[in-house]
């Protein structure tokens, strides 16, 4: 598949990870070790697994982690939703961050359909 690097989904996913960090430290202090750490956990394992997917030889394994990746996008979305919901943030300063998101989460399964065609 080539180096991760020159993937967008990668691209994607790693910038949704940078912009996600002042949000997650706009989060209340008794969210530090709920909310905040899921929402840390979930942007690195999409960066994470798209690079290891890449890495890896075969089809069959990098469209495991993409799928992995694309779980970890739909955990940010709900996340993004509860702070939300919470009022902990608000839809103005979440914005950026669910485009980069749904950009991301749109390549990931372009991706992933792209390589269930080639399988076939």
């Amino acid at each position: 598949m080539g180096h991760f690097k020159k993937l967008k989904a990668w691209e994607h996913a790693r910038t949704l990870a940078i912009m996600s960090k002042p949000l997650i430290a706009r989060l209340p202090a008794e969210e530090r070790s709920g909310l905040a750490d899921q929402w840390r956990r979930a942007a690195a394992s999409v960066v994470l697994n798209i690079a290891e997917g890449a890495s890896r030889g075969g089809t069959k394994e990098f469209r495991k982690h993409l799928g992995i990746a694309r779980a970890s996008l739909d955990e940010i979305e709900a996340i993004i939703d509860l702070a939300m919901g919470l009022s902990y943030l608000t839809k103005e300063e979440v914005g950026k961050v669910m485009a980069v998101r749904d950009e991301c989460a749109r390549t990931v399964f372009g991706l992933m359909r792209k390589l269930s065609e080639a399988v076939q």
